[in-house]
């Protein structure tokens, strides 16, 4: 293509009428004679990442837009304080510093990689500031400052598994694990190869597993190694590659022949937006496992989906361009649960906001979205979508409903959970019946 991801998905507000009204936000009317509450926009506008970034940073700002023209949050305007970290981690932990101390905001929206995440949390512990996490990641983590709207490993990966091994999905029993080279395709990987295994009972020799740094782009031998893995057409590949590497690799696929039919892919860091990047025919019929689709059909998302639109058309942005994902859905409703949890609280004090959280629900394109009562991850409901031509996804299989969230996977942790509630202190295992808190391991 030759407009970039960054340049159609320009600007910074919404114009018109706002989206909230679609999906059913309660308008917050007050007076804003105030001044304004700073929160922090923390997503790489340059670099390897920007491809899935940049558009997080305009739906934040959407939904910031809407807040504002809905009176605000506690009758003060809601003021976006945007920051660039480039696809750089030691910048974002910079950055969140600034942000925190600096410009003092009250919540950061950002990152997506999870060494990016991992980057800024010791900056979010050690100031107690509050950072709204919108994409996917590997578990093994439950912070008191992180509100993890993404999926964890059972709202995602696994059920995505499931699905290929089952008649539905090809009975496929060879897997080849490919993903970028940092801690959100290894550690997946990790639990996927122990939940393959044990859990599924797929021999050890059955299973390949291979990385490459961000933003390789030659993978001409690697599918050769994974036509050779699958010669025996029970195979399909678990894509964990993140950012503008989905580019070449889909494109690498396409040039060997590998089609869907034979050799499907399951993607899970791959979706809506990455696919304005590519010729999609040739795509036809690979898989992603998501929380959200464009496509979905639910009143909620169409009107959604049509408030973008509309807001992308008043900004000179192409239709075929204006779509969106599962992170930008998760993105848009954690500003709002944010600005939802502030007004139950009476107050942007981080400790009060969190303890409003606590089992919060607010409407979303994907009906209801919870906070969970104890962990800080949320409920949602999960979907496995197949590529469309067009670059839509149809959606193949959904869960009956909203799948709760297992920081901590069980085939790796059993008996690890976490409870910040009523004086919960976070990470736990159970030992004999009782709570040992890792706090206190330490």
């Amino acid at each position: 293509m030759s407009v970039s991801r960054r340049e159609f998905l320009r600007g910074s507000v919404i114009a018109g009428a706002g989206v909230a009204a679609g999906v059913g936000f309660p308008r917050i009317l007050a007076a804003q004679s105030k001044e304004p509450i700073k929160v922090g926009v923390l997503h790489s506008l340059s670099g390897t990442m920007a491809i899935s970034e940049a558009p997080i940073k305009e739906v934040v700002l959407m939904a910031i837009e809407e807040i504002n023209k809905g009176g605000g949050v506690l009758g003060r305007k809601v003021e976006a304080v945007v920051e660039d970290p480039a696809s750089n981690w030691d910048l974002f932990a910079e950055k969140s510093k600034k942000l925190l101390l600096q410009d003092k905001v009250a919540t950061v929206f950002g990152c997506w990689t999870s060494v990016s995440r991992k980057s800024v949390l010791p900056v979010f512990e050690k100031n107690n500031g509050l950072l709204f996490y919108p994409v996917q990641y590997e578990g093994e983590e439950c912070s008191k400052n992180v509100i993890y709207t993404g999926a964890t490993i059972n709202q995602q990966a696994t059920p995505g598994v499931d699905y290929l091994m089952s008649s539905e999905g090809g009975n496929k029993k060879k897997f080849y694990l490919l993903g970028s080279d940092y801690v959100y395709p290894r550690t997946t990987n990790k639990i996927l190869r122990i939940y393959l295994t044990k859990v599924k009972k797929v021999p050890e020799a059955n299973i390949a597993e291979e990385y490459t740094p961000f933003h390789h782009q030659d993978y001409q031998t690697i599918v050769g190694k994974i036509k050779s893995f699958a010669a025996g057409g029970d195979a399909a590949v678990i894509n964990t590659l993140n950012g503008d590497t989905n580019v070449p690799f889909f494109k690498e696929l396409a040039n060997q022949g590998v089609t869907a039919d034979r050799l499907p892919t399951m993607s899970f860091s791959f979706a809506e937006v990455e696919l304005q990047t590519l010729d999609v025919k040739p795509l036809a019929g690979h898989f992603a496992s998501w929380n959200y689709f464009m496509s979905l059909k639910t009143p909620d998302n169409i009107k959604w989906v049509k408030a973008y639109k509309d807001w992308a058309k008043a900004h000179n942005i192409p239709d075929k361009q204006a779509v969106t994902d599962d992170p930008m859905m998760h993105a848009y409703v954690h500003v709002h649960l944010w600005a939802t949890a502030a007004k139950k609280a009476e107050s942007t004090d981080v400790d009060k906001v969190l303890k409003a959280l606590e089992g919060l629900e607010v409407p979303s394109p994907v009906g209801k979205y919870k906070v969970d009562e104890k962990n800080h991850h949320t409920w949602k409901p999960v979907y496995i979508g197949k590529i469309r031509e067009d670059g839509q996804f149809d959606v193949v299989w959904r869960s009956k409903g909203p799948v709760a969230p297992e920081p901590w996977s069980p085939v790796t942790y059993p008996g690890r959970a976490c409870d910040w509630s009523k004086g919960g202190k976070g990470t736990y295992d159970t030992v004999a019946g009782k709570r040992v808190w890792l706090s206190e391991k330490q």
